[in-house]
């Protein structure tokens, strides 16, 4: 292999996972305000299962290859960076590159490794943090004692979520499969609802004694749309951030829009501007990362998995037995 070129995942062609493949690919050049990162680790999106399907193309400008974050160690970088030395560990946000040995991202959006952090540790952190992040405090504008729902709460965004309300005080309601309640307890939820057999909207209506939630994170969509508007509190915000469960609705009362005064919010990360994405790392950063330091908060990684077992990997991603991170080591 030149030294112009590096392994990657590649997708053979839209499909399972066994289209996922190592190959051979040209090793990226770190532009003037860019680093060039050895990476050591990299984390599991859904957002990486609908590519590979060949429902979400990455951005025109983004590499193709898989992977929305990563750790590693900086190796290059461009004739405009201030701030960074090679050897400097890093992790960050990306939009795609991960599942490779090498990746750029601009100096704005790397985050220094927690001190005594894996790689796997710091691969875990950028989509699922920043997300939530966004979600609860950007857009969901959540306050300290308030009461908010997050759909999907074992997921690796759920569970960032979960610890971040924590840190606010906010009574924490969460949908998730009852085998994992224990789990979303133990993260600090105060409320599990199994959404396989329960209607979350009317046990929570009638624990809140029907004021309501005041922020709900969802990534679920149209299933739970009416549900979320029959359990949100009056000047609530309803954030949407993804649709795993579909886009389309029928028969919907949008009536509780006007009469709760609710606010409905949706944001990806992946197309947003490198100065909002450079924000929100700071922010995110400044608020996260003393608390990481203390223990106050974690990431939560489920399974670590070698990159050689990719195919396996994207399985279990798929199976919906995970909970918290699926990490893949570039070995």
């Amino acid at each position: 292999m030149s030294d112009s070129s590096m392994r990657a995942i590649i997708i053979r062609d839209h499909g399972g996972p066994e289209q996922l493949q190592l190959w051979e690919w040209e090793k990226p050049m770190p532009g003037p305000e860019e680093l060039l990162v050895r990476i050591h680790a990299t984390a599991l999106n859904r957002a990486d299962s609908l590519q590979r399907q060949g429902k979400y193309p990455p951005p025109t400008d983004a590499s193709p290859i898989l992977g929305l974050e990563m750790a590693g160690e900086v190796v290059g970088a461009g004739s405009e960076v201030t701030g960074w030395k090679l050897g400097d560990k890093v992790c960050g946000l990306l939009a795609g590159g991960g599942y490779a040995e090498y990746c750029v991202i601009d100096q704005s959006l790397a985050m220094p490794m927690p001190l005594g952090w894996s790689y796997a540790q710091a691969a875990a952190v950028p989509e699922a943090f920043l997300t939530a992040f966004q979600g609860l405090f950007w857009l969901g504008g959540l306050k300290t004692g308030q009461k908010v729902l997050i759909h999907a709460g074992a997921s690796g965004v759920g569970t960032a979520a979960i610890q971040l309300a924590k840190a606010m005080d906010a009574e924490l309601y969460i949908t998730a499969s009852a085998a994992k309640h224990e789990f979303c307890h133990a993260l600090g939820a105060h409320h599990c609802y199994d959404y396989k057999e329960e209607d979350f909207s009317e046990l929570i209506d009638d624990q809140t004694h029907h004021k309501g939630v005041d922020v709900i994170l969802d990534f679920v969509g149209a299933p739970y749309f009416q549900r979320n508007l029959s359990c949100i509190a009056r000047d609530g915000k309803l954030v949407m951030l993804g649709f795993m469960g579909g886009a389309m609705l029928d028969n919907v009362n949008l009536g509780p829009i006007l009469r709760k005064r609710i606010s409905i919010l949706g944001s990806t990360l992946r197309n947003r501007d490198l100065a909002y994405k450079a924000q929100l790392t700071q922010a995110m950063q400044a608020y996260v990362w003393p608390r990481f330091q203390a223990n106050m908060i974690k990431p939560v990684i489920d399974q670590v998995f070698s990159w050689k077992e990719v195919v396996e990997a994207h399985q279990y991603l798929e199976s919906n037995q995970s909970k918290g991170k699926i990490v893949l080591e570039i070995d």
